[in-house]
């Protein structure tokens, strides 16, 4: 089956800037996604459509492609307790990557400076301005079912319990 609107799709990916890896899919679970319902980076899942199951390609981004071009001043001052994704450090630094529930959604910021209450937040994404080479492995294409197209994404083993 060939990847169209509303297929389900399962791929692997390592990503690259400069031939530099930044990150990899292939050491855990792949990536899945609702086809063609503004899930995936739009240079992306342009790339993907019309492929199957075993294919294998790269596609590098441009970053209008991908997170965006970098856009100044876009610093704002968060309360550290709206910050997600500490783990097991001991407090924020300059330079971390942080969660920030919005009423826009979730968004990952990157932490600039740290005060005893709040830190300065740019709000690009680490990646914007970038441009990204995509190294994709097509593990499965299926059709999705109502409940995940009602839903807008795609389900795991047992449905995602809403």
């Amino acid at each position: 089956m060939q990847i169209a609107k509303d297929t389900a799709v399962e791929f692997h990916y390592t990503l690259s800037e400069a031939g530099e890896q930044i990150e990899t899919s292939t050491t855990g679970e792949p990536l899945t996604y609702l086809h063609g319902n503004d899930s995936m980076l739009p240079g992306l899942e342009n790339a993907l459509e019309g492929k199957n199951s075993g294919d294998k390609f790269s596609v590098t981004l441009a970053p209008d492609e991908a997170y965006g071009e970098y856009q100044e001043g876009l610093v704002q001052r968060i309360p550290l307790k709206h910050l997600q994704g500490l783990g097991n450090n001991k407090a924020w630094q300059a330079g971390m990557s942080a969660i920030v529930e919005s009423n826009q959604g979730r968004h990952q910021v990157t932490v600039v400076k740290v005060g005893r209450f709040n830190a300065d937040c740019d709000l690009n994404h680490p990646f914007a301005g970038k441009t990204l080479t995509f190294d994709v492995e097509v593990i499965s294409v299926r059709e999705a079912t109502a409940e995940e197209l009602a839903h807008g994404h795609v389900h795991g083993a047992g449905g995602c319990g809403h």
